[in-house]
């Protein structure tokens, strides 16, 4: 259970897509994004890591993405265009007003926050977790082990990668007609644009997790930017304090 109080909210998105925002804590703001299938709740709050960032000072504001957690799961190609996400996470800093806060995310959640970045966003320090370089510049390169995954249900053989994203996305009740028009607004950001992000980051990730590409090659290439490994591949590093402590120290200093 959290150690600080959480708080539901709803607001209507760029295109009038109903999207839910959790927040914790107060202080200076940081939004933190979720990964694909995933949610706030799963990947922020049931381990802890919105507490241990709250505990620093800070409001952590965890949007569900279009087609996730509380948010609406629209099955129309429309509500699905290229970078639908990075719009959605400006009209949630739009709708709070905020203008000095922090920006970050988990796995999608990171690439969305290259996107945003990519296109105007203006943080103060930048967490990327969960992902590499490649998962950054080639967006497109995990699109089909998706489709494979969410066309295949009931499929998959017992065990597999396929078949351990199956159980996952049960444990969230993801929609898999909503989540395959998310794959559609997957967007690379190229090597030079990331290059030139100068805010401070860390690139937060697990030691056995390379499966959005190297996190060192990401570090090297951000400006600012540093690796800290955590314990843990794509799926268990989620689970372990470490992730949490390794961002909430990263803003505290």
């Amino acid at each position: 259970m959290a150690k600080h109080p959480i708080e539901t909210h709803h607001f209507a998105s760029f295109d009038g897509t109903k999207l839910a925002w959790h927040e914790m804590g107060a202080g200076r703001p940081i939004v933190l994004i979720h990964g694909y299938f995933s949610d706030a709740n799963t990947n922020w709050i049931r381990y802890g890591h919105a507490d241990a960032i709250a505990a620093k000072g800070y409001r952590v504001i965890m949007p569900d993405l279009r087609a996730h957690g509380d948010s609406d799961k629209p099955h129309g190609s429309a509500a699905y265009p290229p970078d639908a996400l990075a719009q959605d996470g400006h009209a949630l800093i739009a709708h709070l007003g905020l203008t000095d806060y922090d920006l970050g995310g988990y796995s999608l959640g990171a690439r969305t926050t290259g996107r945003m970045l990519a296109t105007g966003a203006t943080p103060g320090r930048v967490v990327f977790s969960g992902m590499g370089l490649e998962g950054i510049i080639h967006a497109e390169r995990r699109q089909d082990h998706f489709r494979h995954i969410l066309t295949n249900l009931g499929k998959h053989e017992r065990g597999s990668p396929a078949w351990l994203a199956e159980a996952f996305l049960k444990t969230t009740g993801g929609d898999p007609v909503a989540l395959l028009g998310i794959l559609d607004t997957f967007v690379s950001t190229p090597r030079e644009a990331v290059a030139a992000f100068e805010w401070p980051a860390v690139v937060v990730n697990g030691r056995e997790d390379d499966d959005n590409g190297s996190a060192a090659a990401l570090a090297d290439l951000l400006p600012h930017g540093r690796l800290v490994e955590v314990p843990g591949n794509h799926m268990s590093s989620v689970t372990k304090p470490e992730l949490g402590q390794a961002i909430a120290e990263f803003l505290a200093g």
